[in-house]
């Protein structure tokens, strides 16, 4: 599916997000037009689904990062999602992933301090429907975040 020249577009693009077309295609040694158009086709075909920017939340005052693990009751029928739909509501949820296995979802939540997680946790997350198990785990360093494979 992707030749040579995707797989060093993609590697170039992956450690410098904001490189123009035109600097990918001097790098690549190829023309802009044919740059752009491979970037085209990668968006396309979606193996490129956007270009985003990283927030440092620390930075804009949130200093304090929660994971939560979460188990739900799901002999309800629609209880996961109605879980689903109910944390995507809830503001300083910054992710939502779910997972096969004992546990069903994990969300990632943000606060100012730790008086202000205590609202999000009491007003926010326990508020949440179907929740049969719950565990809060505070995040205390980022060690490694790459989203890059060899390509």
């Amino acid at each position: 599916m992707l030749d040579d020249i995707d797989r060093r577009l993609l590697r170039l693009w992956l450690a410098d997000p904001e490189m123009s077309a035109a600097d990918l295609s001097a790098r690549l040694g190829i023309t802009g037009a044919r740059a752009a158009r491979r970037i085209e086709k990668l968006r396309e075909t979606g193996v490129v689904r956007g270009v985003h920017a990283v927030i440092d939340w620390a930075a804009l005052g949130y200093t304090v990062e929660v994971s939560l693990r979460i188990q739900l009751e799901k002999s309800r029928p629609r209880a996961f999602e109605a879980f689903l739909e109910a944390a995507r509501e809830v503001p300083e949820v910054t992710e939502v992933q779910t997972f096969l296995g004992r546990v069903d979802a994990r969300l990632t939540a943000i606060a100012r301090d730790m008086g202000h997680w205590q609202s999000v946790y009491r007003d926010g997350i326990l508020t949440l429907p179907h929740i049969a198990e719950i565990e809060a785990l505070m995040h205390v360093a980022t060690v490694k975040t790459d989203q890059s494979l060899p390509l």
